[in-house]
């Protein structure tokens, strides 16, 4: 098992999260993992991304290549498109299609959807309805790991115990509430894949 996985969005999105309940999970299936550090503002609002690194074997490097990532996870759509050069032809892009405009020129989300549009295999959803739908809007980035969970090669009952851990500490309420929303973006991903 490998799985080279880039993660990508603004600060404040909850990507440190999804990157600590995938490192559970993987820890749990017994897999090694390295992480490299989020790049870019990690303060709200600035660009973040972080590479992911799953495999039943030793790894080298934290860093994936251009062209080896099997995953990409983004929060943000223009962001998403940024590490396209990254993914594999027969890779996977999970990505919000409700862009966060920080920037003066950000670009129509017209064109930024005519380029996801030409990508094979991806799933493009709006994690904050769902989130807000199903429990509340903070909870928007565990609906996109939900969504990620049929592409990343960890069982999704190894993904559920990760929510358990990493949420534990602040209650039951709190643990349900992105158990749910892992459900959410997990039966959406399945329709659309």
């Amino acid at each position: 098992m490998r799985a080279d996985i880039i993660l990508s969005g603004v600060g404040g999105q909850g990507i440190l999260s999804i990157v600590a309940v995938i490192g559970e999970a993987a820890l749990k299936e017994g897999l090694y993992m390295k992480q490299a550090e989020v790049h870019g503002m990690s303060q709200r609002g600035g660009d973040v991304q972080s590479n992911l690194r799953l495999s039943d074997q030793p790894i080298a490097s934290d860093l994936i290549p251009k062209g080896h990532a099997d995953l990409i996870i983004s929060l943000e759509p223009m962001e998403s498109l940024r590490y396209l050069p990254y993914l594999k032809k027969d890779g996977w892009l999970v990505t919000n299609s409700q862009p966060f405009v920080n920037i003066p020129n950000y670009p129509a989300i017209e064109k930024v959807n005519e380029e996801l549009d030409k990508l094979p295999h991806k799933v493009i959803l709006d994690v904050e309805a769902i989130a807000k739908e199903v429990a509340t809007a903070r909870a928007a980035n565990i609906v996109m790991l939900g969504a990620a969970a049929p592409f990343i090669g960890i069982e999704y009952n190894k993904i559920e115990d990760g929510i358990r851990r990493i949420f534990g500490r602040k209650g039951e309420e709190v643990v349900e509430m992105n158990l749910k929303a892992l459900k959410a973006g997990h039966d959406v991903a399945q329709r659309l894949k």
